[in-house]
């Protein structure tokens, strides 16, 4: 069984007279370096260029100026703010012997005044208040993230950058579709096959035929289209071919079992299970709130309501599983879910929109049961194995 973190905390007993403490504030000109060094009384602090091996002579020197006054360092932790950069320095650095972490942003609580001076070293100073109470092993400081290989980061690139296209696909189409409304020219589809062969008999309302400039728009813009769509299907070929070769190998039978549930396909499942379901969870209010789709209460005094939804999690996965919750509705009725949803729009006065993002939380929830532990919905359709 996979084991789960508790990153809110560490577990680790901290020696603080035995351990160099250091955090990063990251840029993309220059690195500002906190530490906290046992038998130091100053707090140094130090500017370096991106460099990670910089760095490690860094924490490198502070070890040597503990172990000086009489200190046995047997321990060197560090922390920075995930962001731009990602994951590699933390990997670089723990293949190194330093245990590095990578700190949510979001997590780190701020001053609300309303004119606060914010600059690199107050940065650090604060995140070194944060890293040394997550140290301690008390809770809400902050919030780490997990650490993955480059293997795990990497998968999720081509599903990513099929989104990607698929959105430059659409702005292409509308672009186009825009640039003829502006003529007067209703029905012309950019996005069939012979849409090019069809622009030099287009005529306007007044009869003449498309301005040339406007003609050589479109057809550059049918270029990229093409190029486009190219893309996308050369990362739908890979997938497939990755899936053919080795459908039991590690996460492509988590793939291809959610592919048989009918009316969901293939490129959500990649989604749901590149980024969602190849992290290990603590329960199913872990599973949801790593989307984004618990609520949000506002509770003061007497006071009480409801803001709406969180979304602090994972927005890619929450459009494609509100997308799937709606076609789960025309092709699952017969499940149980399916059927806790129209009982309870059938009653008055409860909106559909709000309802159904109670059953797309239901629906992640039951999709990560039947991936990890087997059980499947009652009522659930699904498509013979291949």
């Amino acid at each position: 069984m996979t084991r789960i973190e508790d990153l809110s905390r560490s577990l680790v007993v901290l020696e603080q007279n035995s351990t160099v403490i250091a955090v990063v504030e990251m840029s993309a000109s220059s690195w500002l370096v906190g530490g906290l060094v046992p038998g130091i009384a100053r707090r140094p602090m130090k500017k370096l260029t991106p460099d990670p091996e910089a760095l490690l002579q860094l924490l490198q020197r502070w070890r040597e100026e503990a172990q000086r006054v009489g200190r046995a360092i047997g321990r060197m932790v560090l922390a920075y703010e995930i962001g731009r950069d990602g994951f590699w320095l933390a990997r670089w650095l723990r293949e190194r012997g330093v245990e590095a972490y990578a700190i949510h942003p979001a997590s780190v609580a701020v001053s609300q005044e309303h004119k606060r001076a914010k600059t690199d070293r107050l940065d650090v100073e604060l995140l070194q208040r944060v890293f040394l109470g997550w140290l301690r092993g008390e809770r809400d400081h902050c919030s780490m993230a997990a650490i993955p290989t480059l293997e795990e980061e990497y998968a999720r690139r081509p599903g990513r950058e099929r989104e990607l296209l698929v959105g430059e696909q659409t702005r292409l189409i509308n672009r186009m579709k825009s640039a003829m409304a502006r003529l007067g020219i209703r029905g012309f589809k950019p996005q069939l096959r012979k849409a090019a062969e069809r622009l030099a008999g287009l005529r306007t309302p007044e009869g003449v035929p498309l301005p040339p400039h406007t003609l050589d728009e479109i057809r550059r813009d049918q270029e990229r289209l093409a190029l486009v769509r190219a893309q996308i299907k050369a990362i739908e070929q890979a997938r497939e071919q990755r899936l053919q070769q080795a459908p039991a190998q590690d996460w492509n039978a988590m793939i291809l079992f959610l592919a048989r549930v009918v009316g969901l396909g293939i490129d959500t499942a990649d989604t749901l299970v590149q980024e969602v379901f190849r992290r290990a969870f603590r329960d199913q209010r872990a599973v949801a709130s790593y989307v984004g789709i618990t609520g949000s209460p506002r509770q003061s005094g007497s006071k009480r309501r409801e803001k709406g939804l969180t979304r602090s999690g994972n927005a890619r996965v929450r459009r494609a599983l509100i997308q799937l919750t709606w076609r789960f509705l025309l092709f699952q009725k017969g499940c149980a879910l399916v059927q806790w949803y129209q009982a309870r729009v059938a009653a008055k006065g409860v909106r559909k929109s709000t309802m159904i993002v109670a059953l797309a939380r239901k629906l992640l929830v039951a999709l990560w049961r039947m991936v990890t532990t087997g059980a499947v919905p009652a009522g659930l359709k699904l498509r013979p194995a291949a």
